[in-house]
């Protein structure tokens, strides 16, 4: 038999938005919403093996219930826009799958579902409705059924006629005169005053509808009640009509259309790598055995590769090192370059294409003397990998001129697909194979060695070599040559020292660090047990889930699947209640800084004793660095133990000591300049607390009135405002209505009116230009910021208030490392630069620069921007990084 699934789409995206914390990719898109629904959908797909599905949402505001009922679903709170802006990227995956969604002006989505459930068409199909409504309930037969979402959004409880009449000990027909009876708060719809669900169903238990409990109500038990029906009798009959689902909705489609298409798993793939559901990308390609095959819209041309082997290759390729501009690749067989071996290089001037290896390159005089001229051009792609390579091999390489990488990055900062191949296509409209073709990935991954590879790098390089001069143009009509040439292309080669350089670790002092933070989790493991009564494993949700409410009876806030939610945002809502839940998470957050941070570090120690982190340039769309293997910016303060993990990173000389040097509320700084804001540059141009002083403004009250809970709200508006919270996001941060939040941020606008009027106007000229810019000119391109869809259309217009703020503010800091290295060569310091974390750098100087070191570094980093406020610069000193802060 075939089965027709129909689902509620605004109930479960509703519902998702709810049972999930607020989560956003890595370009700002909200996706709680979407990944909840999307979940729910493929466990549906995958449990029902449907073969026809639609998803039906209520389009527009107003359907014929509010014309015969102006107050229907008066009451319901406005949708937060954080899921207004989900609903079209659920169409897109609904898309992506190939189903159809659906939504009628007039109606709502229960009429839809309703019409299908009881069409003709439909008679000799099983029907599944999906929803969180028990409305739908009424539309139950022998063939159609309902699943109700229970805790969460994917626990579904399936209603066959038997299941209602036990639940309710009603027909499902009979759940619309429920309705009428006792009314229904979430639609507004009355009822009648004063008559529950317990009264409501001993009533119809007596009498099956609306209409016999009116006709005889003399027969009532209990005067009250029996004055009340005949008082709201015409109310309880209305009631009954606004509950009852319209089943004859002028569809424009037949069911056949419905029918469900074989699963695209590239395109549904594609989808979720823009929303980033990496495990649901695993999911749906668990069953794909081989990979497509490389498309090509014409035969690639041969190239001619001459493999250095010896003296006669040589000789013969010698004058190729008098070429102005070569491209050259340097090819390792891992991702860490810190940890890679150089596999093969390869070198082009667009005509002439060779292929060394190693040992190759190391013994031939005519090549090193090349890679270390100065004078000779070399293009890179990703330069700063290229020099680390070498130079880990042993190879000097100086004359540097070019990153296709860096360039490409440039002038797409939003762009995931940062391979060569990727950039070819993108500005050669050329398809050259990927790495990935070449080489397989995953446990399959594996570098061929020969002509094999000779062939792959010598196509990469001279690929390479003709993008540079299309880059180059690129860059140069976007406004952005300097921008390349005075900050990102010197930065990489300033983090370059960096990452060779790495920071010392006290290994002893990690090893003590993991000991305390060890026995302060048996010390919490002991007390919790105390506390509990008992003892169990409390890193199992389902023991501690036993303990928690079954056994000191907390409030269920959350289910799950398989039990009780355990999860943080449920944790700490219940910690006020029981101080087990404080301990609980206490426990977590000292376990994860253990194995995270301390297991974790310690296997980043490299034989000279340092880490060595990678700093990437080319990840965030603001211009902001980033750091992997190991992430060195993420490390947690929000606990003393987190802390302390800083202790362990010292100077890696004997006497000296660790400086920081940290900007203070830069963003915020930049905000005032660009914005033009008198009030807000007033108080940073007087040097106050820049959230004291909102908190005395928004409230109306003078400094020593400023309570810590003001200046807390205060703050969570200055900094999100940066970010374009919204009166949703900003009562999730505070723990307030979102009535509060909003009246909040508008008096912050009343406030601050200069900030008002720069967010309207940066969109204004978003849409008109299609980008925005930093004040260095770095510029993102926000090609959604004229879309129909409302969710694509207001992140962009997010990004559009926020880019210039943050992306001003990564240029500066980026911009003062460049000032602060080259003073401290030129007054040859032996003091280094070991890290950049978000606003802060990192040194490590001898004692007898530090003096000489604090006022460098604050004088250049403050002056590294000129701002019509001043920027700011707290220095401080220690024996270790902690000490520092």
């Amino acid at each position: 038999m075939q089965k027709l699934v129909l689902i509620d789409g605004n109930s479960i995206a509703y519902r998702a938005f709810f049972a999930l914390p607020l989560l956003s990719n890595a370009s700002g898109l909200y996706t709680n919403s979407v990944y909840g629904f999307t979940m729910m959908l493929m466990k549906v797909i995958e449990e029902e093996k449907p073969t026809h599905v639609l998803v039906a949402f209520d389009e527009g505001k107003t359907t014929f219930r509010h014309r015969e009922y102006g107050e229907y679903k008066g009451t319901r709170q406005k949708t937060p826009g954080e899921l207004s802006e989900q609903i079209p990227l659920i169409h897109e995956v609904l898309d992506a799958f190939g189903i159809r969604h659906f939504g009628m002006d007039g109606y709502e989505a229960d009429d839809i579902i309703g019409t299908l459930a009881h069409s003709p068409e439909t008679e000799g199909m099983e029907v599944r409705i999906v929803s969180g409504d028990k409305d739908l309930l009424q539309l139950v037969n022998d063939r159609v059924r309902v699943m109700l979402t229970r805790k969460g959004v994917t626990e579904l409880e399936t209603y066959d006629v038997r299941a209602v009449k036990e639940r309710y000990g009603l027909e499902p027909r009979q759940i619309i005169d429920l309705k009428g009876l006792m009314g229904d708060p979430s639609d507004n719809i009355p009822g009648i005053p004063g008559v529950g669900e317990k009264t409501a169903l001993k009533l119809l238990h007596q009498f099956p509808t609306v209409e016999d409990v009116v006709a005889n109500a003399d027969a009532v038990s209990g005067k009250k009640l029996q004055e009340k029906i005949r008082e709201f009798k015409e109310q309880a009959l209305f009631s009954k009509k606004l509950a009852t689902i319209f089943t004859e909705v002028p569809l424009p489609f037949k069911v056949e259309d419905l029918k469900l298409p074989p699963l695209d798993v590239q395109r549904v793939a594609e989808v979720f790598r823009k929303l980033e559901f990496k495990t649901l990308i695993d999911r749906i390609e668990k069953d794909r055995k081989t990979q497509e095959p490389l498309q090509t819209n014409e035969p690639l041309p041969e190239l001619k590769v001459t493999m250095i082997r010896g003296e006669e290759e040589r000789i013969a390729l010698e004058g190729l090192f008098e070429r102005k501009r070569l491209a050259l690749v340097v090819e390792a067989d891992g991702e860490n370059y810190h940890r890679s071996a150089v596999v093969g290089l390869a070198l082009s001037d667009g005509e002439r294409h060779a292929f060394l290896t190693l040992e190759e390159a190391e013994n031939w005089p005519a090549f090193r003397r090349w890679l270390e001229d100065p004078s000779r051009n070399k293009v890179a792609f990703d330069v700063k990998r290229a020099k680390l390579l070498l130079e880990k091999e042993g190879l000097n390489s100086e004359g540097w001129s070019f990153d296709a990488l860096l360039a490409a990055y440039l002038l797409n900062p939003s762009e995931s697909r940062t391979e060569l191949s990727d950039v070819v296509a993108k500005h050669l409209g050329e398809r050259i194979p990927s790495d990935e073709d070449v080489y397989g990935k995953g446990a399959k991954k594996s570098i061929p060695q020969g002509e094999p590879l000779a062939a792959h790098l010598a196509r990469k390089a001279e690929a390479l070599h003709r993008l540079e001069p299309v880059l180059a143009r690129e860059l140069k009509e976007a406004g952005m040559d300097a921008l390349m040439f005075d900050l990102e292309f010197p930065l990489a080669f300033t983090l370059a020292r960096m990452e060779q350089r790495g920071v010392a670790v006290d290994r002893d002092g990690l090893d003590e660090l993991g000991v305390e933070l060890k026995e302060n989790l048996d010390r919490l493991e002991r007390e919790i047990y105390e506390l509990a009564g008992t003892e169990f494993n409390i890193n199992s949700p389902k023991q501690l889930g036993e303990i928690l409410f079954d056994k000191l009876g907390l409030p269920v806030l959350k289910k799950t699947k398989t039990g009780y939610s355990t999860s943080a945002d449920v944790l700490e809502k219940l910690a006020p209640q029981h101080e087990i839940v404080e301990k609980i998470l206490h426990f977590r957050q000292v376990g994860k800084l253990h194995s995270t941070y301390v297991e974790g570090l310690r296997k980043e120690i490299a034989g000279d004793g340092k880490i060595h982190t990678s700093f990437n340039q080319t990840v965030t769309a603001t211009g902001r660095l980033s750091s992997t293997e190991p992430n060195l910016q993420n490390i947690p303060i929000r606990l003393e133990e987190g802390r302390r993990i800083r202790k362990v990173f010292v100077p890696s000389e004997p006497g000296w000591l660790i400086l920081a040097a940290d900007y203070s509320q830069i963003e915020l700084r930049v905000l005032a300049h660009i914005s033009e804001d008198e009030n807000l540059r007033r108080a940073f141009r007087e040097n106050r607390d820049i959230h004291t002083a909102t908190a005395m403004e928004v409230f109306g009250v003078s400094e020593d009135e400023v309570t810590p809970l003001m200046r807390r709200q205060a703050k969570a508006v200055n900094f999100g405002i940066v970010y374009g919270i919204s009166g949703y996001g900003l009562a999730q941060n505070l723990d307030i209505p979102q009535k509060e939040a909003k009246e909040f941020i508008e008096r912050y606008f009343e406030t601050y009116p200069g900030v008002k009027r720069y967010m309207e106007e940066v969109v204004q000229k978003a849409k008109q230009d299609g980008y925005v810019t930093t004040l260095l000119g770095r510029r993102r391109w926000l090609p959604m910021i004229h879309s129909r869809n409302y969710g694509e259309r207001s992140f962009a217009e997010r990004t559009a208030m926020n880019t210039p703020i943050q992306g001003t503010a990564a240029d500066i800091i980026k911009h003062a490392m460049l000032r602060v290295e080259r003073e401290m060569q030129a007054r040859n310091l032996k003091s280094r630069m070991l890290l950049q974390v978000h606003d802060e750098l990192i040194f490590e100087v001898p004692e007898e620069e530090l003096e000489e070191m604090k006022q460098l570094v604050r004088d250049l980093m403050e002056d590294a921007l000129p701002l019509s406020v001043p920027l700011r610069v707290d220095v401080s000193s220690g024996r270790n990084w902690y000490e520092a802060k």
